[in-house]
């Protein structure tokens, strides 16, 4: 069990920058990811959050859509994937409820008790139109962190995901080391990716991530992403590489309400492997520990 889920953010995130640049998948970088960070800023909530009911039907057979129903067995085969567990309801009372004002929190998991892990997938530089049928067949939802520079060669490419239920959320417009950079800098990288986002998808981002989980705790950042419309700094817990993952926690596991961190990444950024290859990858990680994959946002309220 992770302790301490919302402790306050230490200087850890600004302090492993370096490594963090050399083998983030953010990067650019073939295979690997930095570390998250840790959480800060006090998020009201409600108490512990309730255990949500199953959906029902059985993993092995068949697992969740985005929409309520089952994915059979057949098309997890077509991938040469065994089903995940099927993933319990929405919440009703979301356990993260974020405000409209002031400060926002910083967030590497969420406090459940179901036994679900959230996938995101950052930058946007690989468009495989595999990804986009393999997506269609199992319905995985994730969340996308979207950087301009990355995507605006084919917005319209991330439409389709957008379109199964996959929200799509804020990485800035040329992935800076925030840290690095002046306030203003750091608001017009901010405010510009979320201008754009809004422009090309329809909805405005409510979450950020830094790039390199990079000046997360300053409080530039958080003034700059307070300025710009997102209302939380989202981190990860666990890295996936391209055949495993990354662990921040020492016994290498994942634990109920980790938020992993992937790339929309390439043959030419993956040793030869595909989008497809890696997500498939990650999928038998979270399969192997017993794991259904949920969707973020459905656990964080956004101000009303």
């Amino acid at each position: 069990m992770k302790t301490n889920t919302w402790s306050s953010a230490t200087a850890a995130a600004v302090g492993a920058l370096a490594l963090l640049v050399t083998v983030s998948g953010c990067s650019g970088s073939s295979s690997s990811g930095g570390s998250g960070g840790s959480n800060a800023g006090a998020v009201p909530q409600s108490g512990a959050p309730a255990a949500s009911p199953s959906v029902e039907g059985s993993p092995a057979a068949a697992s969740p859509s985005a929409a309520g129903g089952a994915v059979p067995a057949a098309d997890w085969a077509k991938w040469k994937l065994q089903p995940l567990p099927a993933r319990p309801a929405a919440p009703a009372d979301k356990p993260v409820k974020l405000t409209k004002t002031g400060q926002v929190p910083v967030i590497s998991s969420i406090p459940t008790s179901d036994k679900v892990v959230f996938v995101t997938i950052d930058d946007g530089e690989e468009k495989d139109p595999k990804f986009i049928e393999m997506m269609n067949d199992l319905k995985v939802p994730v969340t996308m962190f979207l950087m301009d520079d990355a995507i605006k060669n084919d917005y319209a490419y991330f439409k389709p995901l957008q379109a199964l239920g996959n929200h799509i959320q804020n990485h800035t417009l040329h992935h800076p080391a925030m840290s690095t950079k002046s306030a203003e800098v750091q608001k017009q990288e901010v405010c510009g990716d979320q201008g754009v986002l809004t422009k090309e998808y329809g909805t405005p981002p409510f979450l950020f991530r830094p790039p390199y989980g990079d000046g997360a705790s300053t409080a530039n950042l958080n003034n700059a992403v307070q300025q710009c419309g997102p209302r939380a700094i989202v981190l990860w817990h666990e890295t996936m590489q391209i055949h495993d993952m990354q662990y921040q926690s020492g016994d290498k596991k994942l634990h109920a309400g980790d938020i992993i961190l992937a790339h929309f990444r390439g043959p030419k950024d993956l040793k030869g492997e595909t989008m497809t290859d890696m997500f498939g990858e990650l999928l038998s990680r979270i399969q192997e520990q017993g794991f259904a994959v949920a969707r973020l946002e459905d656990y964080i309220q956004a101000p009303s």
